[in-house]
């Protein structure tokens, strides 16, 4: 297997690391997590990481139940980086290298983003995992998976789901949904198809970012995708 990419970016949400439980962190499926991060490494490809929050608290869900929204989002972020550390700790028992590196400064457990240095390290055959989102509140973790994709010249956005890419509708509600194999950030947009969310795609559109979206619970599907194999949904200029 060759790889078709120098540097990707991956993104995942909080929940998936929950596993079958349902929240908080299932050890099988932040292990799996681990091994496909290894093999992809394995291919010589630098690899950073961004990860949600929602299996430990999720700002947008505080903020429905009448928290103020910045607060609730702040708690969010936090929750980014518990899941960053966790997913350091599993990717260092398999001998992977890495560095957490925190949008909000938090020294003790973290190194602060510095764009300069998240490079440095990725040159140095480091796996980044960038917590805490932007650092601000009112952005999601697409939002600042796309914003540290740009800043550290990502070559692609590798987005893992449940699903084996984007559909019309939801796939585990409906028989008929459509899979779309290709999409324009427009037509994403356009349609509403949540791939991300609009401030996100509207950034991947202007660095001319791609984005995969696919599904990672399938062993190896991650390096397929690196080694270029159609899996997924792809989302470019068209």
């Amino acid at each position: 297997m060759t790889a078709q990419y120098n540097r990707v970016l991956l993104k995942l949400s909080g929940e998936m690391l929950s596993g079958g439980q349902g929240f908080g962190i299932e050890p099988q499926a932040i292990g799996h997590f681990a091994d496909e991060v290894k093999a992809v490494k394995a291919l010589g490809v630098e690899v950073a990481i961004v990860i949600g929050g929602g299996n430990i608290f999720r700002g947008l869900a505080g903020a429905s139940k009448g928290m103020d929204r910045g607060h609730a989002d702040y708690m969010g972020m936090l929750a980014t980086v518990i899941n960053a550390l966790a997913l350091q700790d599993a990717l260092e028992r398999r001998g992977v290298f890495t560095r957490v590196m925190s949008a909000i400064p938090m020294d003790k457990v973290a190194e602060p983003y510095i764009k300069r240095r998240a490079e440095r390290h990725l040159e140095k055959d480091r796996v980044v995992i960038f917590g805490a989102g932007t650092g601000n509140p009112y952005f999601s973790t697409d939002t600042g998976a796309a914003l540290r994709a740009a800043e550290i010249h990502a070559d692609i956005i590798l987005k893992g789901t449940k699903v084996d890419g984007v559909y019309d509708k939801d796939p585990m509600k409906y028989d008929d949904a459509v899979k779309y194999e290709h999409l324009t950030y427009k037509d994403a947009i356009a349609r509403e198809l949540k791939v991300m969310d609009v401030t996100a795609i509207s950034m991947c559109m202007e660095n001319s970012l791609p984005i995969i979206v696919f599904d990672f619970n399938e062993k190896g599907n991650v390096a397929r995708v690196v080694c270029g194999e159609s899996i997924g949904t792809r989302v470019d200029a068209g």
